[in-house]
């Protein structure tokens, strides 16, 4: 990467002067970089394990030590003369976190001889000009410390021997990285020393098997982190209570992820949204591993993306990594308010594509469909996909009509008929601009709140004979109130406890939908019988 070209990509991740400083975490694979990452920070962010390179993207986080807050960001294994497309790119990508960097602390396996990567590797951080810190990790035993003189041949006077596992020797370390750090006016009232949090009392959640040799394992759930807030789902089970004392105003920052199966453009999109280079563009499919978010701020409204890893077929992942990418994928969903669903408009919709909206429409989040690589199927240079014979012969009368594509798009998802379509191509920006009024329009829908007198009129004009629902299945609804938001959530209360039949439910959603919109959100209907 050119001078230029790494001032221009680190452009965009520029903070303001009253932000925390930035550590970064840099290092060979599998040397332990993210277990200490996810110590610092104090969750599972990150992913780890067994097989070396599994961390891709930067991953941010925030770190408290002493009253001091700074930011963390985890990087990619480094490994500085591999011209290979992935590993390249990851060099890329630490590269920008360097630029970024107050401080930097690379981080060898203490149990391993040093190789020729390391020594390449601290003459290029030296060359920085930033304060440089080894970490000498794996280091479990006070005997193990004897390993530890060997790497002053790297030539770095700040060595620590620390155990990211276990925690031991961090706290020196942060001493250390604290009084290079450039103060900020982000600090805490308490300026006592603050206790690191231990990511080995959670309770995990998916493992990850490691041999003694390999970076321990660490599981991972969602948490929030320097990036901005998230919301959570609302189950299914909760009381009537809790529902009605939701708010029902608009968060502060709209969290979107970035949902499909591997190699639909969802990094390129994330890219293209952001006007950076933040994630890994490759046409490997599986690229993605680690979540990667980046915040926008657009006419004053705060856009929080998150590129989540494609989610495969079970049988599809071989690798633990993979396995682990499509649980965090779906955890990441379930903490967003939006999804993006990415189609591959060259591949049509297919099973797995319909098994993905169906995640996010059970779990509540509300759901814009883009059809991505739209310009390959205008150009010509490669046809949308159709499985019925009919459909090839309509193709090649009509191989770019969006309304044909559209159609057959909405009876593959019929669930998804209140969701919102649009012709994109993440790869030359085409459309790609009017994805951001269309999540203010969808997340002002999610939010929108319909009062109890209203909803109640709303109910005298609804004709319930039109209903196909058996005689036995039938209830007269004795009125009706919107109990939460997000999604939005009405509750039915009826002269007797029965279930709905789901085509009453259905021919009401429909009537709810045609009176008050709620474009692109799901709705729940629930019923209760009075007395």
């Amino acid at each position: 990467m050119t001078e230029t070209a790494l001032k221009s990509s680190s452009a965009n991740s520029v903070f303001s002067p009253d932000a925390p400083p930035l550590l970064a975490i840099v290092g060979r694979p599998n040397v332990g970089k993210s277990t200490l990452f996810n110590r610092l920070v104090g969750s599972r962010r990150a992913i780890v394990g067994n097989e070396p390179g599994i961390t891709r993207d930067r991953l941010y986080g925030d770190c408290e030590w002493r009253g001091r807050t700074f930011r963390v960001v985890d990087t990619g294994g480094i490994i500085p003369e591999d011209k290979e497309l992935i590993p390249s790119e990851i060099f890329r990508q630490a590269r920008v976190a360097l630029e970024e960097a107050a401080a930097v602390v690379m981080v060898v396996d203490g149990r391993s001889e040093l190789a020729a990567p390391d020594l390449e590797l601290v003459r290029l951080l030296r060359k920085t000009g930033k304060p440089l810190f080894l970490a000498v990790n794996k280091i479990d035993t006070a005997k193990q410390e004897t390993l530890t003189p060997d790497f002053h041949r790297l030539g770095v006077r700040e060595i620590f021997p620390i155990s990211a596992e276990h925690g031991t020797g961090i706290d020196d370390l942060l001493d250390a990285v604290l009084a290079v750090l450039p103060a900020s006016s982000q600090t805490t009232s308490d300026q006592r020393p603050t206790t690191l949090p231990n990511t080995a009392d959670r309770t995990p959640e998916t493992d990850l098997p490691t041999t003694n040799d390999q970076e321990p394992t660490t599981s991972f759930r969602p948490t929030t982190n320097d990036q901005g807030p998230t919301t959570e789902s609302l189950t299914h089970d909760q009381g009537i209570a809790e529902e009605a004392s939701a708010a029902g105003h608009e968060p502060r920052a709209i969290n979107i992820a970035i949902i499909g199966h591997p190699n639909v453009g969802k990094s390129t999109l994330l890219n293209q949204l952001t006007g950076t280079s933040r994630a890994i563009v490759s046409p490997i499919p599986g690229t993605t591993r680690d979540a990667v978010d980046e915040v926008v701020v657009r006419d004053g409204k705060t856009f929080r993306f998150i590129d989540t890893a494609g989610i495969r077929r079970k049988g599809k992942t071989h690798l633990m990594a993979e396995k682990l990418s499509v649980v965090m994928s779906r955890k990441h969903l379930e903490a967003a308010d939006i999804a993006l669903l990415v189609i591959d408009a060259t591949e049509g919709v297919g099973a797995l594509d319909a098994t993905i909206a169906g995640y996010a429409h059970e779990s509540g989040r509300s759901v814009i469909i883009l059809v991505n690589k739209w310009d390959l199927v205008t150009t010509g240079k490669k046809r949308a996909v159709s499985q019925p014979k009919t459909a090839r012969i309509q193709d090649s009368k009509r191989p770019n009509d969006q309304n044909i594509y559209l159609q057959r798009l909405r009876g593959a998802l019929k669930f998804l008929n209140y969701a919102p379509a649009l012709f994109i191509s993440a790869e030359t920006g085409k459309n790609v601009d009017k994805v951001f009024p269309l999540i203010e329009e969808v997340s002002a829908e999610r939010y929108k709140r319909i009062g109890t007198g209203e909803m109640n009129r709303f109910l005298k004009t609804i004709d319930f004979d039109r209903a196909s629902v058996p005689i036995s299945k039938r209830v007269k609804i004795l009125y009706m109130t919107q109990a939460n938001v997000a999604p939005p959530t009405f509750i039915l209360f009826t002269d007797r406890a029965v279930k709905l039949h789901f085509s009453y439910q259905r021919f009401l959603e429909n009537q709810i939908r045609q009176a008050f919109g709620f474009v692109g959100t799901p709705i729940w209907i629930k019923n209760r019988a009075r007395g």
